[in-house]
């Protein structure tokens, strides 16, 4: 199972939950009167709405796009780099796709989840319910296991937004900056926390960081956006490299 399957398996409680909460508030607002009825039923469509959405939503970024197929990762490199890293927290659907792209010869898969860092119970319970292809070395991305400047990629596909505090996020991009080769890149994609996603995610767009706090953290870890682009309205792909 992969794609919107993967995202109601792990969040069935939300979904579950949400269901039965549309259903109780549907049947309460029988009793209600006048203004008060159609302010309930304006808040339970938007609920509606937004778990309909927040499936299309994850349809179209993770069964329709090339996000998790890797097409638009080739062409960034002239030629395919010969030591690369991918960083996931848990569940990693990009490496096998990786790894077809770049062959298996010098690549490390890295697991950084951090438990105090990683609280919620959906990425708790896609660790339990995943099954990667791709075994991974659990690590500190304080301290990754690499040496100075011997990585020619790195690769963060929507999981640097899982290390929720600042310091994390500049902790781990400073590490990166030390075991990137010259000539490499750091390659990022996230959801934003912008109209998009709150179209499609309602409140749920707060877990996801700006495109002004991704730029800053590149910034304060000696890095430049060499490119940007959109894969779908939902999710923003920068390519970084050191700074001169």
């Amino acid at each position: 199972m992969r794609g919107v399957g993967q995202i109601v398996r792990f969040n069935w409680p939300f979904y579950g939950g949400g269901i039965a909460a549309l259903v109780a508030a549907t049947v309460a607002s029988a009793a209600m009167a006048g203004s008060v009825r159609l302010l309930a039923h304006s808040v339970i469509a938007l609920a509606g709405f937004w778990m309909v959405a927040s499936l299309v939503a994850s349809w179209a970024v993770y069964d329709r796009s090339d996000l998790m197929r890797g097409d638009w990762i080739a062409p960034l490199f002239g030629a395919p780099p010969r030591t690369w890293i991918n960083i996931h927290a848990g569940l990693d659907e990009s490496s096998p796709a990786l790894r077809r792209l770049f062959g298996s010869a010098g690549s490390r898969v890295f697991d950084i989840f951090d438990r105090t860092e990683m609280t919620e119970s959906s990425i708790l319970r896609a660790r339990r319910l995943a099954r990667n292809q791709v075994p991974a070395e659990t690590v500190d991305y304080r301290h990754l296991p690499v040496g100075p400047a011997t990585t020619d990629a790195a690769l963060l596909l929507l999981s640097a937004h899982e290390l929720r505090h600042e310091e994390a996020r500049l902790a781990l991009f400073r590490e990166l900056a030390r075991v990137l080769a010259p000539g490499g890149c750091v390659v990022v994609a996230e959801h934003l926390r912008n109209w998009a996603n709150f179209l499609a995610f309602g409140p749920g767009f707060l877990h996801f960081h700006s495109r002004r706090t991704w730029r800053r953290a590149f910034t304060r870890t000696a890095f430049t956006v060499d490119s940007e682009w959109s894969i779908t309205p939902f999710v923003r792909v920068f390519v970084l490299r050191r700074s001169s």
